[in-house]
């Protein structure tokens, strides 16, 4: 059943937010970079990141290092409202939008709203998939904010896993959860649409690595010797 109210979603997204905010205070959350920090989110002057991570790992990263100074981009439906509401309750900011719906007019649309935001968190394959795959409509938007991508590996040790499309992972209680960043990717500000395709796969390829990082991580409980 899908929530339509203002009100119950507001109250549905603050009780979702209380029962998630206790789980993931048990879990032992790690961060290691492999270039400048990023997590949490710097305060000026340091430079403004979009910070990409796969949909089915949003609830660590967004409850355990989230700060008012980030707003994260939200798909303007049904679902989408009950997860503003959560991200509202955090403190965070909200965008509405998509990266892979609507087209350029669409991005368009999020780049003005995001002006009043220093930081904006995405996940690159939501709201409805492919699975892992990378939407050239983040590559856009950083072209044209002038914000650098900033991915993220994440994993979880044996989460639960939802049987969305995405497998979405909900953290079990003392659960290990590793994250990791490495140096972030600047996108040209006057790129052209012929290279978008050549960034896309660029950052595909390094959210592949670190993500593959974290899940290992997050598994052995060993941080990688090749790594650092």
């Amino acid at each position: 059943m899908k929530i339509r109210n203002p009100a119950m979603i507001r109250a549905a997204g603050w009780l979702g937010t209380q029962a998630i905010r206790g789980l993931v205070r048990t879990a032992r959350v790690e961060y290691k970079h492999l270039g400048p920090a990023v997590m949490p989110p710097p305060e000026e002057p340091a430079p403004r990141y979009i910070f990409l991570l796969w949909h089915e790992y949003l609830i660590v990263p967004t409850f355990h290092f989230t700060r008012p100074t980030v707003a994260s981009l939200i798909s303007n439906h049904a679902d989408g409202q009950l997860l503003a509401a959560a991200m509202r309750a955090l403190g965070m900011g909200v965008v509405y939008g998509s990266t892979n719906r609507g087209g350029v007019e669409a991005v368009r649309q999020i780049i003005r709203d995001v002006s009043g935001h220093r930081h904006l968190a995405i996940t690159p394959d939501g709201p409805r998939g492919p699975r892992r795959v990378v939407q050239s409509g983040a590559i856009y938007l950083a072209a044209k904010t002038g914000m650098k991508i900033a991915p993220l590996g994440v994993g979880y040790h044996k989460p639960w896993r939802l049987r969305s499309w995405d497998r979405f992972a909900i953290p079990k209680p003392t659960m290990r959860a590793k994250v990791v960043s490495a140096e972030p990717i600047e996108i040209p500000k006057q790129i052209r649409s012929d290279s978008l395709e050549v960034y896309r796969q660029q950052v595909q390829v390094e959210l592949d690595r670190l993500s593959s990082i974290a899940e290992d991580w997050a598994e052995t409980n060993r941080f990688p010797a090749c790594e650092g």
